[in-house]
Formats: C-alpha cells, structure tokens, sequence
C-alpha cells in the first residue's frame, strides 16, 4: 500500500475531515477550535483549515469542560457522532462527573436502550507549561468500565484509531501526547481503521521487551535503535489502546525474551505500569528471568522549568538504564 510522509497533527487532521465527509452526524466541539481564516485551529491546530469546508459542524464554545462534554453526551445519545476536544487533559478533571457517572454508565443504566458514540480528544504530556497542564493520568479513565482509552505514538495510529474512534459507538478517551504533534512517520493512503486491543510491535527483538505506551513508545524505539548497535535486541511493544488492552500480544513477547521493562509518563505509583507488569507476573512468573522493571513519572508536579519538568518525568535515560537492569540480572 502506497505511503505519504504526514505529521502526527496532519494525520489527525486527515482523519476528522474524512469522517465528517463520510458521516454527516460527525460533528466537532471544543475551545478555540474554530479553523477558519483568523482561528487558532484549537490549542495544538489539529483542527485548522476545518471551518472553511465544513462551517457550523465545528463548534466554538466557551471555557466549559463540564458543558463540553455533557453537550456532547446529549448529542450522542440523540444520534449524532461528537468529537469533543478539550485543551488539555487535566481540564477532564471538570468533567468526571460527566465521564464516569453518565458517559461510561448510560449504555449500563437504560438497559442498552441507549449508546453514547462519543470521541473526547484531549492532548496531554509535559511540555514546559506547569503543573495544570503538562499531566497524563491514562490510569483515571482505565479504571472506569464503560470507557475506551486509545493513546497513539505514530501518525498512522493517530489515523487510523481515530477513525475506528469516531465509529465506535461507545464513549473514547483519545490522548495525544503533546510531543508528538510534530513528529513525522509514513501513513497509508486509503481508508485504514485501526482495532482496538491490538497492539503494535514497534521493533522486533529477542533480549529484553519493553512495552511503552504514547510518547514513551517513541523514546523506546530510539533506545532500542541504539541499544542495537551494542548488539542488545529490543523488542517495543506499543499498546496503541490501555482499554482494551492487548495483554496476549505482551506475553508472547515476555515468553520469548523471558526479560520485560514497563514504561509510561504516568506515575508509577498505581499507573499503568503497575498495571501492566501485575498482569505480566500474574501469567507469566515462570517465564520471567528478572523481576519486571517499572519506568514511569516521580510522584510530584510537573514545574514550568524545563530542567525541573525532565527530572520527574522519564526520558530516554531512564528507559536504557531500565533496559539495562534487566539484560544484566544474573
């Protein structure tokens, strides 16, 4: 299948357009969205160039998280398809209540009378700009049933997960770490919808397995590119979805290399990681040659200072000594 070269904004951009060709219940909602001539194209322009094809299906709305998504609950429920963008993840926490107790539970609670089909976009990941809004707590919405929570590190996922997103007709966390926008990969051309639940074998490799998810999947990839030319074989597995979560494709990995490093930018403390490597002791002790490593954010704020920003959250250091840890346990 013929590729073209697209960045991670680009082809989430790409994918909004398409849907709301295909479906004209597809509607987008959000701060600062609006992406006509003069607009902002929301806070990280994915949306930019939108407004002038495709008018009042994006929606402008004050700064209302709670009123955001629960419009957009409204609107799922009465037929439409919302794609609702909230600045920065941290603001989801305005809107819990709306999330956990009506998004999550309405399938539940009518008796399957009624489905919310509803995406929340919401970029996340530190990036300089303080503590309010710099966090990832992918581990929040793991732990409430009823919740999709998608988290994409290449453009072709971002893509192709987001259209799987939009049709779904259950509600989706969709994160996009901030990082990411910028970077550049090869998307197919054509329609490609991504599964949920199934992960991605970034790089193939027999010594070590790491299993990262978003930005950190893209930091493991470089590690593991690096760690090879000293003749150490990594082998990345990107999760793409947390929930559901493709825990067979993990496994097969961790059988084969019997040595496994978890990392994420949540904290570690009841974070994904935790998570993940529970799971992975659970079914896999006897195949285990160390005990699993665990890579994720120290249990403090993320500063506006740089230096401070790095020194709490992981970086490419941290996932090669992690790597490191387990290659060499006797």
């Amino acid at each position: 299948m013929a590729t073209r070269e697209l960045t991670y904004r680009e082809a989430l951009c790409e994918a909004l357009r398409e849907e709301l060709i295909r479906d004209e219940r597809v509607f987008l909602i959000g701060e600062d969205i609006y992406g006509g001539p003069g607009g902002y194209g929301g806070a990280f322009k994915v949306t930019k160039g939108l407004t002038e094809e495709f008018g009042d299906r994006l929606l402008d709305t004050p700064i209302m998280e709670q009123t955001i998504l629960g419009a957009s609950i409204g609107a799922a429920m009465s037929g439409l398809r919302p794609v609702a963008e909230i600045m920065y993840e941290d603001f989801l926490a305005l809107g819990m209540d709306m999330l956990v107790n009506t998004a999550a539970k309405t399938h539940f609670l009518t008796g399957g009378q009624y489905s919310v089909p509803m995406v929340v976009r919401a970029p996340c990941g530190a990036l300089g700009i303080g503590p309010q809004h710099s966090q990832v707590f992918t581990s929040w919405f793991m732990h409430v049933p009823g919740l999709y929570v998608v988290f994409p590190s290449t453009p072709a996922d971002a893509k192709g997960l987001l259209k799987t997103a939009i049709r779904d007709p259950n509600p989706v966390i969709f994160l996009e770490h901030k990082k990411l926008y910028n970077v550049k990969g090869e998307v197919p051309d054509g329609e490609v919808l991504i599964p949920f639940g199934q992960a991605r074998i970034a790089c193939p490799g027999k010594d070590v397995t790491v299993v990262a998810t978003g930005y950190m999947a893209h930091l493991a990839v470089q590690v593991a590119a690096e760690l090879a030319g000293q003749g150490l074989s990594v082998e990345v597995i990107d999760p793409r979805t947390l929930t559901p979560l493709d825990m067979e494709t993990i496994l097969a990995s961790v059988r084969k290399t019997h040595k496994v490093a978890v990392v994420a930018e949540d904290t570690r403390r009841a974070g994904p990681t935790a998570e993940i490597a529970a799971s992975i002791a659970e079914a896999c002790f006897e195949y285990l040659d160390a005990p699993v490593a665990r890579v994720g954010a120290k249990d403090s704020f993320i500063a506006h200072n740089v230096g401070m920003s790095d020194f709490v959250v992981p970086g490419a250091a941290q996932i090669e000594a992690a790597i490191r840890q387990v290659a060499d346990w006797a």
